[in-house]
């Protein structure tokens, strides 16, 4: 245990880049593209990650981080101390991949060295041409993720907060913190301080339900000391535009945490669209397609995700076999359809699995080994076709290893599989399980 604290702190020296080897080049730092770089033989490619964002983060637990149950930074693990205790150097580029050409094999980069501008929205903030540089590839790996999809739907921009990174954890809280403080001041009606302490999630699946789960044990277990007089008029809402909150959970796991939300008191508004988002109200049709406006002081929108802009750029390069807006078509190998040296995984990959932290997680470690073994065939033996080798192999296929989501109250749902057949369970036990 010792050596190993010791080694964690004191890397050994790596070997120098290689003229003579291929470069790979990691596009994300998300679940699948650091799975890769965490499993990936570094000895046998030159390796280049490109990324605006500069760590990994623990996403599922970016819902504590917005009320501060847990430190920002103790679910972020920065990418050059994994890339350190590679074998061979590891390149890492803070940057943002605009442009690709597929033929000549070459990316177009933009520097993001004060990328909060860019996580926080779809927006993409102004770029200088100095700061415009491209990188040739010999392999290319994608695993860019997805942008929040707002649907089209006016005003979520502007006003909304969206729950995907760091960024915006800590814009939640800190617009929170403002609703309470301004709702605390003795010169506002009693409508405005209503207005202030209504907290609105838009999005019943799992990020949104443990959002609220979390915020409603803020209330409980902080801001009833430190505001006592306001935290019993605090109100939770969420809004679901489907028939019922988490569609991928078993009935009886839906059942019992709307009605642990029904204790909880934090109201659940079904078939209900959100149409627009003003700067203090937003507008709802409902299941019987009258509108109302409902006025919030904090709207979180956690709704689902669309294709990465360079996602779209290498669909441009490849119109015959890229016909899916929502993202890259792959093959049983996470080839990407129409390209011989892409691959893709993660939510930007369309491979028949849900877009999951565990799917993307599975698919990275899967294409380590195989790309291992497509490196070491190479150096053995430089005439081999490492292509067909890298076809003989056996193709991606995901185990699901169930799903977990945190209710709030300490509870917690689950849905595992065992022994082919679904084990659900939820409550405080759940919890300490999740």
């Amino acid at each position: 245990m010792a050596w190993l604290m010791y080694r964690n702190r004191n890397p050994a020296e790596q070997q120098p880049y290689d003229p003579t080897k291929k470069t790979l080049v990691l596009l994300g730092t998300g679940w699948g593209s650091t799975t890769v770089l965490k499993n990936l033989d570094t000895e046998n490619f030159n390796v280049v990650v490109v990324s605006p964002r500069n760590y990994f983060l623990f996403t599922p637990l970016l819902p504590s981080c917005t009320v501060g149950t847990i430190e920002n930074r103790s679910i972020m693990e920065p990418v050059r101390q994994l890339a350190r205790h590679k074998q061979r150097e590891v390149t890492f580029y803070e940057a943002e991949c605009t442009g690709i050409d597929a033929e000549r094999k070459e990316l177009t980069l933009e520097r993001r060295t004060h990328s909060d501008d860019l996580q926080v929205s779809n927006a993409r903030p102004p770029t200088a041409p100095e700061d415009v540089v491209t990188l040739k590839y010999d392999y290319l790996v994608v695993g860019v993720g997805g942008t929040v999809n707002t649907f089209g739907t006016p005003g979520v921009e502007e006003h909304a907060c969206f729950l995907k990174e760091m960024p915006d954890a800590r814009k939640i809280r800190r617009r929170l913190m403002d609703a309470v403080e301004n709702a605390a001041f003795d010169d506002i009606s009693e409508e405005e301080r209503d207005r202030l302490l209504h907290m609105v999630v838009v999005g019943g699946g799992p990020t949104g339900i443990e959002y609220a789960g979390e915020l409603h044990d803020f209330l409980v277990d902080d801001l009833a000391q430190w505001y006592p007089a306001l935290a019993r008029r605090v109100r939770i809402t969420l809004v679901e535009a489907l028939p019922n909150v988490l569609p991928a959970f078993d009935k009886k796991l839906i059942d019992y945490t709307q009605s642990t939300f029904s204790e909880n008191q934090i109201t659940i508004l079904t078939r209900t669209m959100v149409k627009e988002v003003k700067a203090k109200s937003f507008v709802v049709q409902n299941g019987d397609g009258s509108r109302t406006e409902i006025p919030y002081g904090l709207l979180v929108w956690a709704t689902g995700i669309k294709a990465q802009p360079v996602v779209n750029r290498i669909r441009e390069q490849l119109p015959a076999t890229q016909t899916n807006a929502r993202g890259l078509l792959v093959d049983e190998y996470l080839r990407v359809k129409g390209a011989r040296d892409i691959w893709a995984l993660g939510d930007c990959a369309l491979s028949g699995y849900a877009p999951l932290a565990q799917v993307a997680s599975q698919q990275g470690k899967w294409l380590a080994r195989r790309l291992n073994a497509m490196g070491s065939a190479a150096a053995a033996d430089p005439a081999t076709d490492i292509f067909a080798e890298f076809d003989a192999a056996r193709p991606f296929k995901y185990s699901s290893q169930g799903s977990l989501a945190y209710i709030g109250s300490e509870k917690a749902i689950a849905d595992l599989p065992l022994f082919n057949r679904n084990i659900t369970a939820g409550g405080i036990a759940t919890f300490w399980f999740w």
